[in-house]
């Protein structure tokens, strides 16, 4: 798979709850980094993402951003909870797994 194929998986797995497909592109030490959590580890990594798509209600991936291992998608967060949030995540491709994620949004209506 591309370096975009495996982010585009990431948010296609998210959205539709398949855990088990999203595990199979996170490294088991991936590290995620975002303004509700700082966790370490694929299985701590899933909980959290499992534990966040109980109030999503879509994820509308609006643009994706390549620069060789590394992947920038642009999308809207929408949740149950607040309002549709802008959201930058950065992920980190080695090996065909997502080894690092950086997440960025206004989480005031998180909160």
């Amino acid at each position: 798979m591309t370096t975009e194929t495996i982010a585009r998986t990431y948010f296609d797995a998210w959205k539709n709850k398949d855990f088990e497909t999203l595990g199979s592109v996170l490294a088991d030490d991936v590290s995620f980094r975002g303004p509700l959590a700082t966790v370490d580890g694929k299985e701590d990594c899933l909980r959290g993402l499992k534990g966040m798509s109980q109030i999503i209600d879509d994820i509308v991936v609006e643009k994706v951003f390549v620069d060789g291992s590394d992947v920038v998608t642009w999308f809207v967060l929408h949740t149950s909870v607040a309002k549709p949030a802008p959201t930058a995540n950065w992920s980190h491709i080695e090996d065909g797994k997502i080894t690092r994620i950086r997440v960025t949004f206004d989480a005031t209506d998180f909160r």
